[in-house]
């Protein structure tokens, strides 16, 4: 008998807790909604309230940079949405998404009679976007045993690209083989070849995908690898050698010939000559100017 009264009074205590921090309950169908631009989708917000009243309803948007502002306030949807959404019951429906309404989106519902009187969840909407077409930057031309790099990217598409490499149309997947000289990154779109020879002369494109929409690829675009001329670099060497030495013996002969002296000489015995002539005038005038 003791037990059952204990057993009684126990639950008895449970309920009324229970009762006292009953109050508006805010749930959600979906607290994570994710759905491709373009398309439609439904924000799901739901409450329940201890005791029938008036509520008051809001829902907010708090974009991915921070900023909140109002997206139902006042029993009337607000900005951007009026003219694409619609209020189902307390939930938004979202027609012709665009990647701006990605964001939190937050319902919250005030019951001023209930003993917890306010409650709010945060919906989160990410709006999928198919990839653009990348911009590829290949080589037109390689010298062999050179380092090498093609690089792809696009950045419209959510979630992120990841990106594959195509050579004559061929895909080219990350190598098996230690022997080959290139490696691909999915996540940076880049190429890379540590040293390139005449086998990888080739058209190359690069294509993007986040399985959202088709993928996209960019122009195919040709790389050509040339092989150094050893043979006319060393020619080139060789003669630009011969015309120095050559410009080099030529000056030695002139100056022994006295082909760079010979003017500056003739220069001086002329100034002596005219210097004498001043001095014998200059002697003439003074001695009659004596008489």
């Amino acid at each position: 008998m003791k037990m059952s009264a204990r057993l009684f009074f126990l639950g008895y205590f449970v309920a009324l807790c229970c009762q006292r921090s009953f109050g508006v309950i805010v749930e959600s169908e979906n607290l994570d909604v994710r759905e491709v631009e373009f398309g439609e989708t439904i924000l799901s917000c739901r409450y329940k309230l201890e005791k029938d009243q008036d509520i008051r309803l809001e829902w907010k948007k708090v974009s991915t940079s921070g900023d909140v502002s109002f997206v139902y306030f006042k029993n009337a949807l607000v900005g951007d949405l009026q003219t694409r959404a619609d209020m189902i019951t307390s939930s938004i429906r979202i027609r012709n998404l665009t990647r701006g309404d990605s964001g939190k989106y937050r319902c919250e519902v005030s019951a001023p009679r209930d003993n917890k009187n306010f409650h709010e969840i945060i919906i989160t909407l990410t709006v999928l976007v198919a990839p653009s077409i990348p911009v590829c930057d290949i080589p037109s031309s390689a010298m062999s045993g050179s380092a090498v790099e093609l690089k792809c990217r696009e950045n419209e598409g959510n979630p992120a690209s990841e990106y594959r490499w195509f050579k004559d149309g061929l895909p080219l997947d990350n190598p098996k083989s230690v022997n080959v000289t290139y490696k691909i990154d999915k996540t940076t779109g880049t190429l890379h070849f540590s040293t390139v020879t005449k086998q990888d002369s080739g058209e190359y494109y690069c294509e993007a995908n986040n399985r959202i929409g088709k993928p996209q690829r960019c122009s195919a675009k040709k790389m050509q690898v040339e092989d150094l001329n050893w043979a006319g670099i060393i020619s080139a060497v060789v003669i630009v050698g011969v015309l120095i030495l050559l410009c080099g013996c030529g000056v030695c002969y002139a100056q022994r010939r006295g082909y760079f002296s010979g003017g500056k000489s003739s220069d001086s015995k002329e100034g002596s000559h005219m210097s004498a002539s001043q001095k014998e005038n200059d002697f003439k005038h003074t001695k009659s100017f004596v008489i």
